[in-house]
């Protein structure tokens, strides 16, 4: 039986100081391809990238547009969501694989694990993985995967400014399980170390919360991005 084919998209802006180890874990599985997909660097990401030899594309910046972008000339059966500052565990290709055997499975991620030293951000960790757990609902610093067909069944991402992962998980839920592997993406404590994770922790919700309320999706992330700095 053929090993399936794995399509690592990543999504990319100015990412040049964390894109080349997150592209060497990426390299080191079996039968992938890797796709960066770039939103108009005006750093060094786009030539690291190119440099080990991954496909690159460029397109506008906007998250989902981009990862859109990526699952249009991806050729694996199996996508990979990964987001640019993000490190994906040891074997992960075997474990993707193996999740998406279970008949049962639509899609799935990995637990989440910030690269950061900061109190309380080890407990915060545990509630984000029970959490994704319980409702079945990961986010994007998570590394989402799937098989394409089933991301084109469902019309790949929203094209939002923010939230996208949302609306995927949502459109996902009723068509089987979703599952959280128990080994971890280390994705950035940047965002974390400059904010705090109490206030970053607030802002997180406090996106979610206006987003259920039916607060317009570009003024939510007109107002996340101001709040990071």
């Amino acid at each position: 039986m053929a090993i399936e084919k794995i399509s690592i998209i990543i999504p990319a802006l100015n990412e040049a100081s964390k894109i080349s180890t997150v592209l060497a874990r990426a390299l080191e599985a079996g039968n992938v391809e890797v796709i960066l997909v770039d939103g108009g660097s005006q750093d060094e990401t786009v030539a690291i990238a190119q440099s080990t030899g991954v496909k690159v594309i460029s397109t506008a910046a906007g998250r989902a547009h981009q990862m859109n972008a990526g699952a249009t000339v991806a050729t694996g059966e199996i996508l990979i969501f990964l987001h640019g500052d993000t490190h994906l565990p040891t074997e992960f290709d075997t474990l993707v694989r193996q999740a998406l055997q279970e008949t049962r499975t639509v899609a799935g991620a990995f637990e989440l694990r910030v690269d950061a030293q900061l109190r309380g951000l080890r407990l915060l960790e545990k509630m984000v993985n029970v959490r994704s757990r319980f409702f079945s609902m990961p986010y994007g610093d998570q590394a989402i995967f799937l098989r394409a067909t089933v991301f084109q069944e469902i019309g790949g991402f929203q094209n939002l400014p923010i939230m996208e992962d949302f609306e995927l998980m949502r459109h996902l839920k009723p068509r089987g399980k979703i599952v959280i592997l128990s080994a971890a993406v280390l994705t950035s404590g940047r965002r974390w170390q400059k904010l705090g994770v109490i206030k970053t922790t607030l802002i997180n919700q406090l996106v979610i919360i206006a987003y259920l309320l039916g607060v317009s999706p570009a003024r939510i992330a007109r107002w996340y991005r101001q709040s990071r700095f």
